[in-house]
């Protein structure tokens, strides 16, 4: 039960069932052993689970079902097994545009809510006891055994051997007091919760009432079951001792890492930033999914053409190419395809990277430190001086990195690099703005490919369907295209979750720099003449190649709309 102890114990004293010196014992004893008060008011039987439900309903106007009789298929139909999971609640029946939905605390709004933008519907919250609910949900959905509730208590259900989160030989900060076992459990259930389900980062949040707990999947951010807000102290603490940062400073941000031991010998691996907030410190965990090093071409969404596009640019001997997009746009996974078919024996690879995040056997990887000097200006300098075939820097920030990066491709080198810009063609007046002179550009630049990433259509619950004209206007396909169209979308199913999207693919706008370009570059014209002479070239934009992936039905129009609203093209 996740109510406010305090609410709690108000409750319980105005209804007479307790008294107030039954209340000051039971909140001291649930502050001593970490627990809820209503855990201790039932231990020590001074009142039932259902007897606080009771006062609740009566409190709220609320209805209470101590059992649940009757359950209509039309609700259980309105939600998937992961959405009824994640929340803990039962839809029980439909009447129009209500649904009477049973939940154990009526005073969780954020789930109310959340149910509400989910169903489209209006939500009638009807209390029930949750072990009853639990009961209800395993006959109609099947045993819900994934919840970080039942990770506190079991790794088995993970479909994961993951060593014992007290051994020593982890990454985690030493071993902890045996008390400290089911905090240790919460937070390795969340983290290995989020690693199953393929989530890019894990989400905790501490707001005024609750701690809000959610996993970013394929981009998109999804609440999960919040951890208990009394908890959140411990949490926290547990997850800085793991990424070995302290546990003392709370006032300013702080970054670690964290690596957990499989016991098939690989690892999961994650990056951890705390920022001080109103309520507590925020928690992001990036999980460092080391599976997309080894993507090849066609793995990151390219056609046919554009692959063929991209291995001719990586065949060349010398000049930059560049890779731009906003965060999370997938450059770096982009980047490391690209080296991973360039890392050969005969071949000398070195990256400069702020931080690394992904050991790569074969190449060379520095690590910027600016507190010791290790600029990427200074990092370039000295990796000149290694002679390698292949140079990868992280990103181009500022001009004393971008003219080494460029003087280094002048050279003789292959260099990598990231830009952030909006489209392909303004990383040319982008390195102009920063200092580089234009013909330095015009001589350097081999090609630059703006990339977004969308979301694909679940390949399990994938069904043809017909846009409406808004969605058929907006991407401005022509009749020939209709025609030859393959629309799909996902209905949803346990395996996306219910949203209709599983995996991600990118879209590309590929711009190659020829002699003509070249010229403009060097004149300094206008961006709007540079894209122009781009499109002549074959140049397709991010929102056309996001129509390609419409018609053949990887994505939906309202992904490739969404992703490319800037796209004037």
């Amino acid at each position: 039960m996740a109510v406010n102890d305090d609410y709690i114990l108000e409750l319980l004293v105005n209804a007479g069932m307790i008294s107030q010196t039954d209340a000051a014992s039971a909140k001291a004893q649930a502050t001593q052993r970490g627990v809820a008060v209503a855990d201790v008011l039932i231990q020590n039987g001074l009142v039932s689970s259902e007897d606080i439900l009771q006062e609740m309903a009566n409190e709220t106007g609320t209805e209470f079902l101590p059992v649940i009789d009757h359950v209509e298929q039309d609700a259980i139909d309105l939600l998937q097994k992961e959405q009824v999971r994640r929340y803990h609640i039962l839809p029980l029946s439909r009447h129009g545009n209500v649904v009477r939905v049973a939940i154990s605390d009526p005073l969780d709004f954020g789930t109310l809510d959340s149910l509400r933008h989910i169903l489209k519907l209006d939500v009638e919250p009807v209390i029930v006891p949750q072990p009853e609910i639990n009961k209800t949900i395993a006959r109609f959905y099947g045993e819900l055994d994934e919840s970080v509730d039942s990770l506190m208590n079991s790794y088995g259900d993970l479909g994961l051997d993951v060593k014992d989160p007290n051994s020593e030989n982890l990454d985690t900060g030493g071993k902890e007091a045996e008390g400290d076992a089911p905090i240790i459990k919460m937070v390795y259930g969340i983290i290995m919760d989020a690693y199953r389900l393929k989530a890019s980062d894990i989400h905790l949040e501490p707001l005024e009432k609750r701690f809000r707990l959610r996993y970013r999947m394929d981009g998109v951010l999804q609440e999960m079951r919040d951890p208990p807000k009394r908890l959140q102290s411990t949490i926290l603490s547990r997850i800085k001792i793991m990424a070995n940062i302290s546990i003392a400073e709370k006032r300013l941000p702080q970054d670690g890492r964290i690596s957990i031991a499989l016991q098939d010998g690989s690892s999961v691996d994650l990056r951890v930033s705390t920022v001080p907030t109103v309520h507590g410190e925020s928690i992001v965990m990036r999980i460092l999914d080391k599976t997309g090093l080894q993507l090849g071409l066609p793995q990151l969404g390219f056609f046919a053409d554009d692959q063929a596009t991209m291995e001719r640019i990586l065949g060349l001997p010398d000049g930059i190419f560049l890779v731009t997009g906003p965060t999370g746009s997938g450059k770096s996974t982009t980047l490391y395809a690209c080296l991973n078919s360039l890392n050969k024996p005969d071949r000398k690879l070195i990256t400069v990277e702020d931080p690394v995040e992904y050991e790569v056997p074969g190449m060379n990887q520095v690590q910027v430190n600016e507190d010791a000097g290790m600029t990427f200006a200074a990092a370039l300098r000295s990796m000149l001086r290694q002679a390698p075939n292949i140079i990868m820097v992280g990103e181009i920030r500022d001009a004393e990195t971008a003219n080494i990066a460029i003087n280094a491709s002048l050279t003789g080198h292959l260099v990598f690099s990231t830009l952030h810009t909006n489209d392909a063609p303004t990383a040319v007046t982008r390195l102009i703005d920063i200092g580089v002179k234009p013909f330095l550009v015009s001589s350097s630049i081999r090609a630059v490919m703006a990339q977004r990433l969308i979301r694909k259509v679940c390949a399990k619950c994938a069904q043809p369907y017909t846009p409406s004209d808004i969605e058929l206007r907006a991407l401005n396909l022509n009749s020939t295209q209709i025609a030859e169209a393959s629309f799909k979308h996902g209905h949803g199913c346990d395996t996306c979750r219910g949203s209709g999207y599983k995996g991600r693919s990118g879209i590309f706008e590929i711009f190659v720099v020829d002699d003509e370009l070249r010229t403009l570059i060097n004149d300094q014209a206008g961006i709007s003449a540079i894209r122009q002479r781009a499109r002549d070239l074959g140049m397709r934009t991010l929102r056309e190649d996001g129509i390609r992936k419409v018609v053949a039905g990887v994505t939906t129009p309202e992904e490739v709309i969404s992703a490319t609203t800037g796209d004037k093209d």
